[in-house]
């Protein structure tokens, strides 16, 4: 039986009745994208229909999920609240602070014992408010939730932007920052700009080396990592209905990459399918009875360009293997046109790792489509040229390969069975071969693959394919290699020709696990007694931010101008970091030292308007918080793209920063720093940017007027004596200017709850 399969049923109980209602007000056919936001309005069924891109809109989501990383800052928010247990049903999951480098069997332990501290803070947090808890090694968050909690038709936000994945079983789920996660869980509406819609029509059938991952990597490589902002993606079309659950849920995950708010597909028998062999017949059963409200209508697909604000149509039967990168996941190539690509642009051609797993692909069937290839290498006497690690993505999903022999393959090639956990993809790994800064090249099957990502080396070039992709350009050692016409040499000096991958949906005798890792919390956790100790390095019970005093900010001084990318590894970077994700003092060591100073184009290197010395970012803005004197961050376009972590808008609140004033946002953060009460505008010129010099002071004019569409008047004094003066747009409705006043929107459901 499925989890919370009463929850289930509500929300089938009344999609009917709000889905038709949602036609009636709307005056014509619905996307399923717009049949589960319609049917989940916070005020039941809908009285109006919205603007897409415009109209902010109160949503219920039917659960919450988060992952070590994030849910620590969601938690201790959530125990300011005021509340006795979570609303919702809500999950953690411990799989980011788990460092890849021996294997399992060594690396597991160790991070146990390193994280012990912060593991059972999350264990007994989660016990003591009703939320259930996935232990160190239980697998990765959005495989877990995809196997035991994603169903057609609901609604999810969970605390990583890969929340996205359960879009794979027909949700619609979206990546928050902690702070929107605490809003639900504290039983308050969660808001959301009603998205935009981009249909994908699917046509023909995927065959040969072309993978579902090549689907998303064409998708990156038309959007752009900002052409899906403030917008659904949903497939549909007969290419559609021909793939398995999980390639539908690599699809939707990688759709963060090109900052969608979420992707989605509707209900079909692969789904069906992947339900009752996850042990969710009920869910299946139930979602059988309202099928037509889990999909679009017929109208909608018939004739996509009336529905959609955006059309992409596909033909699977055409579409070619692709790799994309390095440095940013929107670089899409033709496998068959890398080694042209790579030569020209002097990429590395000899593939060092060659990298398996990540929430992305480390399913059952992209496991066997792997292990297909690894097979032909070792029957046909081929020896790997690059070092191999897998990540499983669940120890459903090890227990089961495993028993069917398909890890034992992989070792037969020498590959590293590291943990159940993201490992390399959120840059926890330990690499074996440390470069330096020597350049190099790796390929793997995650989803991102910026600059210093997967092991801190700012020259590691990454390439995301395909795990069958993945796994043949590992054997060849090299990132020319073309599996479709290229021949390989074998231990007898024989040409090899690898024949086409192949692949099982799901395992034949069916998935099977001694012990998923899951504890459920006791009924009343009054009694529980969740501790952090004051000389904790990794943990840091919260102070409330300070409200904002109503008058016009002026003399703000320049902490940073951000030049070209800035995503939230930028702002706060993972890897090591990770281990403060708990304590904000300690953690906001690390804020926006990966941006570029737009002024001398080095990292974390930035003038002190107070000294005129030069120092690291955030020596620098503590020396400004101490002096009283606040700042600004400017930026440049899709500033924050990336993980949801709300760090990367906590960190500079935390330290006195008090504007982030940018070209564009990407999504996710900007919400993250409205939630902590900063202020974040952009450019209504963006040229002015250009306009920004190095000992600037702004005095924001009209402040004390903050109002909902009315931009804001910034005087901007340079060091000479001169002055420009600029206008910003910010998008803040009349509730988010109440955080703004409040300090945060915490500091509000605080007031809120006290009342």
């Amino acid at each position: 039986m499925a989890y919370d399969i009463d929850m289930i049923k509500k929300v089938y109980s009344q999609i009917s009745e709000r889905v038709d209602k949602a036609r009636e007000v709307t005056g014509k056919p619905l996307t399923l994208s717009e049949k589960i936001l319609y049917s989940h309005l916070w005020d039941g069924n809908p009285s109006q229909g919205f603007t897409r891109g415009k109209d902010y809109v109160e949503f219920s989501p039917d659960r919450i999920a988060c992952q070590d990383a994030t849910a620590q800052m969601a938690l201790l928010q959530f125990m300011q609240a005021g509340k006795k247990q979570a609303a919702v049903p809500t999950t953690v999951h411990c799989d980011h602070l788990i460092q890849a480098k021996l294997g399992a069997q060594f690396d597991l332990p160790s991070a146990k014992k390193s994280s012990d501290e912060v593991f059972d803070f999350l264990e007994s947090v989660s016990n003591k408010y009703g939320i259930g808890f996935w232990k160190p090694g239980a697998g990765i968050i959005h495989q877990v939730v995809l196997e035991n909690y994603a169903f057609p038709g609901g609604m999810m936000i969970g605390t990583d932007s890969h929340t996205v994945n359960a879009g794979g079983l027909g949700m619609v789920a979206i990546g928050v920052g902690g702070a929107d996660a605490v809003d639900v869980m504290a039983g308050m509406p969660w808001e959301l700009k009603f998205p935009k819609l981009i249909g994908v029509k699917l046509t023909g059938k995927l065959s040969g080396w072309t993978a579902p991952k090549d689907v998303i990597l064409k998708v990156a490589g038309i959007l752009t990592v900002k052409g899906g902002t403030g917008a659904i993606i949903e497939y549909f079309g007969e290419g559609a209905r021909s793939m398995s659950a999980t390639g539908k849920g690599t699809i939707c995950n990688m759709g963060a990459e090109v900052g969608a708010t979420t992707s989605t597909f509707g209900y079909d028998e692969s789904m069906e399918r992947y339900l009752r062999a996850t042990n969710r017949a009920d869910v299946a059963d139930a979602a059988n009875d309202v099928k037509d409200y889990l999909t679009g209508d017929d109208e909608v697909y018939a004739n996509p360009e009336q529905y959609f604000d955006e059309v992409i149509e596909i033909d699977l039967s055409e579409l070619k293997p692709h790799l994309n990168g390095p440095f940013t996941p929107d670089l899409a190539t033709p496998i068959s046109e890398m080694g042209e690509k790579a030569k020209a642009n002097d990429w590395p051609i000899k593939v060092d790792w060659g990298l398996i797993g990540s929430c992305t692909n480390s399913s059952y069937e992209d496991l066997t489509r792997a292990a297909s290839i690894a097979k032909q290498a070792v029957d046909k006497k081929v020896k790997a040229k690059s070092d191999f690690g897998i990540n499983p993505g669940s120890e459903t999903i090890r227990f089961t390969a495993e028993r069917d022999g398909l890890l034992q393959i992989f070792e037969d090639l020498d590959a590293t069975i590291f943990t159940n956990a993201c490992g390399p993809c959120i840059g926890q790994w330990d690499r074996s071969d440390r470069k330096g800064d020597e350049k190099n090249t790796i390929v793997h099957s995650f989803n991102r693959n910026f600059s210093k990502r997967a092991d801190g080396n700012p020259n590691t070039h990454a390439f995301v394919g395909s795990p069958e992709m993945v796994a043949a350009i590992a054997i060849s050692g090299r990132l020319d290699f073309d599996p479709t016409t290229d021949k390989l040499i074998n231990e007898d000096g024989e040409e090899v020709l690898l024949d086409e991958p192949t692949g099982l949906e799901l395992p034949p005798k069916g998935f099977d696990v001694e012990d998923p890792g899951y504890l459920a919390p006791t009924e009343d956790g009054s009694s529980v007694d969740v501790k952090v100790s004051p000389k904790s390095e990794r943990l840091q019970l919260l102070e409330p931010f300070a409200p904002w005093d109503g008058k016009n900010l002026t003399g703000a001084k320049l902490l940073i101008k951000a030049h070209g990318k800035c995503t939230t590894d930028h702002i706060s970077m993972a890897g090591p970091w990770l281990r403060f994700r708990g304590h904000l003092d300690n953690i906001s060591n690390n804020c926006l030292i990966g941006a570029v100073n737009a002024f001398n184009m080095k990292t974390n290197f930035v003038k002190s308007q107070i000294t005129g010395e030069y120092d690291a970012v955030p020596a620098t803005q503590r020396k400004y918080k101490a002096a009283g004197i606040p700042t600004v961050v400017v930026g440049d376009h899709n500033y924050g793209e990336g993980s949801s972590r709300e760090h990367a808008a906590m960190e500079p609140r935390h330290l006195g920063v008090k504007v982030v004033l940018v070209k564009s946002f990407a999504r996710i953060h900007e919400t993250n720093l409205k939630k902590q009460g900063m202020l974040g505008i952009t450019f209504e010129n963006e040229n002015d940017y250009e306009l920004i010099q190095e000992d600037d002071t702004f005095n924001f004019i009209d402040l004390e007027s903050f109002a909902p569409d009315k931009p804001l008047t910034i005087e901007v004094l340079h060091a000479d004596g001169s002055k420009d003066t600029i206008k910003a747009l910010h998008t803040y409705n009349q509730p988010q200017i109440e955080w703004f006043k409040e300090g945060s929107a915490l500091n509000l459901i605080k007031k809120q709850n006290a009342a």
